[in-house]
């Protein structure tokens, strides 16, 4: 479930214009959907598109975990400009992360399509267990899965 969804009543214009004020405001903002029984939660930034950015998506974290980690690679990205495929990093109290580009990013971060278009860019965070392996392990999280990886990894 996305924030939109928590408000029936309130229209796409007026999420997509809260949304705007949002950006206006802080210059990104991160949009989260919740996750089903078949599905693991995402999130995603808007408004990096207008920094010349690719949009920013972690997939399988639960929202505070999620919007901390996209809101520190963010501020990286700001700072540094955008990670490359293939990177590998962990910034202070946050999981290892590996960078993969999205196969399709249009599929995945609807809100930014609205605003931006379905050319949109986008990297995803693909975040290491506790154990420091990655979803590509068989190990990962013990063998339960539950981090999709939306693109392929690159050689760096």
């Amino acid at each position: 479930m996305c924030e939109q969804c928590e408000y029936p009543g309130r229209s796409g214009q007026e999420y997509v214009a809260e949304i705007l004020a949002r950006i206006e405001e802080y210059g990104w903002c991160v949009q989260g959907v919740l996750g089903t029984d078949s599905r693991p939660p995402w999130a995603y930034t808007v408004g990096l598109t207008a920094h010349g950015l690719p949009e920013l998506l972690v997939a399988g974290l639960p929202p505070q975990p999620a919007e901390a980690l996209l809101s520190a690679v963010t501020e990286r990205t700001l700072e540094e400009g955008p990670p490359r495929p293939g990177e590998v990093f962990s910034l202070r109290g946050l999981p290892t992360v590996e960078i993969v580009a999205l196969a399709e990013p249009s599929a995945h971060l609807l809100v930014a399509v609205s605003l931006y278009g379905r050319e949109i860019r986008a990297l995803q965070l693909v975040h290491a267990d506790e154990a420091g392996r990655f979803p590509w392990a068989p190990s990962y999280r013990d063998g339960r899965g539950g981090q999709p990886v939306l693109g392929t990894r690159s050689d760096g």
